[in-house]
């Protein structure tokens, strides 16, 4: 399959996707836990059912591959996924005006790619050069999109309507899609979910604890994308605005 193939069944599955969202959830008794942020929320909790039940499949794959495999080349393996996702940050950093960051992305891409053996050594960061992720759902974020409805995708987990979109857009930034055949692409990124899902593995037990494990997820996601959004500055939230606006009590007559 070529890319240009693929990339129409990547469009097929989006349209599917919103199609199953704009007509599916309509109809679907939701169990409003934050209206606001989750008006999806019966359409989500059945994604993250599906999800929870794939990863009774990937856990196991993950636990096997944090034994096996040595923290060095585990270390190694997740510089090398970042550093792909580098060429994305660059992009995103020029449409959000941050030109001086965009720079020192462009140079921990060449430095890391070259000297540190494709990002497996990330040779940037010892040379003092600082590490940013921004994405399009940023991007669209400092535009003025800084709301969208909290959305749970298939496989790739917590997201929003707005993250969504913006993640499907800068799959085109990334240039291993280009530089490797389709069947190639496909194998990198079962490997990243193993790497990654490895990674969370000392989280399981919080999460299995939880009352409500959907809501901590979401929770959690929401608040750490809040943190991206603002470059870890988010504004205070105005807890005035939960505050009854209670009339003031009538003083007594003092008898004067």
């Amino acid at each position: 399959m070529n890319h240009t193939a693929a990339r129409r069944g990547v469009q097929l599955f989006t349209s599917i996707l919103l199609s199953v969202l704009l007509f599916g959830c309509a109809g679907t008794q939701n169990r409003h836990t934050d209206p606001e942020n989750d008006p999806w929320e019966g359409f989500n909790r059945k994604v993250y059912a599906f999800n929870m039940g794939m990863d009774k499949v990937v856990r196991p794959v993950a636990v096997g591959y944090d034994k096996i495999m040595p923290d060095p080349f585990q270390r190694g393996v997740g510089n090398f996924f970042r550093n792909l996702d580098t060429p994305v940050t660059f992009v995103n950093q020029a449409l959000q005006g941050k030109f001086k960051q965009s720079g020192e992305t462009f140079g921990r891409f060449v430095i890391n790619s070259t000297v540190g053996l494709l990002g497996f050594f990330d040779v940037a960061s010892k040379a003092g050069i600082p590490y940013y992720n921004e994405d399009l759902g940023q991007t669209l974020a400092t535009w003025g999109y800084k709301n969208s409805r909290y959305l749970m995708l298939p496989v790739l987990g917590p997201s929003t309507f707005r993250d969504g979109l913006g993640r499907y857009t800068d799959s085109y930034y990334r240039p291993v899609s280009y530089a490797i055949r389709e069947h190639d692409v496909w194998a990198l990124w079962i490997i990243q979910g193993i790497d990654l899902r490895a990674r969370y593995l000392s989280q399981d037990a919080e999460l299995e604890q939880a009352y409500d494990p959907y809501v901590l997820v979401r929770d959690v996601w929401l608040q750490n994308r809040q943190y991206q959004i603002y470059d870890g500055d988010p504004p205070m939230a105005d807890y005035d605005l939960y505050l009854e606006d209670y009339p003031e009590e009538e003083q007594p007559d003092s008898g004067k």
